[in-house]
C-alpha cells in the first residue's frame, strides 16, 4: 500500500523560511515523478514544484527564486525549501507521487504565513 507522509508544516512570519518533508513508501520511488502542490481555502490546488525522475524541475512562477524542490532517492523523501514566504503561500501543501498511470496523494500539512 502506497503512503505518502508530509511533514514541515507550520506557522511562520512573513519573510521566513520553512522546509517540508515527504516520506513515501512507494516500490521503485526513483520511476516516479515528485510533485507539491498547494490548496488555499477557496481556490483550486495548484502545482507548486515538480522533479521528475529524471531529476528536472520546473516551478509554478509565483514561486521562483524562493522554493526549490528536491529528492533523496536512498531515503524514498521529497523537500521544500521554502524561503521568503509571503501570506499568499499560505495552504495546504500536498505530496504527489505519479508515473503514466498512477497517482498518489498524501494527507497535506498546513503552511500558514503570518505576522
Amino acid at each position: 500500500q502506497v503512503q505518502l507522509v508530509e511533514s514541515g508544516g507550520g506557522l511562520v512570519q512573513p519573510g521566513g523560511s520553512l522546509r517540508l518533508s515527504c516520506a513515501a513508501s512507494i516500490r521503485s520511488f526513483n520511476l516516479y515523478d515528485m510533485g507539491w502542490y498547494r490548496q488555499a481555502p477557496g481556490k483550486q490546488r495548484e502545482l507548486v514544484a515538480v522533479i521528475r525522475r529524471t531529476s528536472i524541475t520546473n516551478y509554478a512562477d509565483s514561486v521562483k527564486g524562493r522554493f526549490t524542490i528536491s529528492r533523496d532517492n536512498a531515503k524514498n523523501t521529497v523537500f521544500l525549501q521554502m524561503n521568503s514566504l509571503k501570506p499568499e503561500d499560505t495552504a495546504v501543501y500536498y505530496c504527489n507521487a505519479a508515473q503514466t498511470h498512477y497517482a498518489y496523494w498524501g494527507q497535506g500539512t498546513q503552511v500558514t504565513v503570518s505576522s
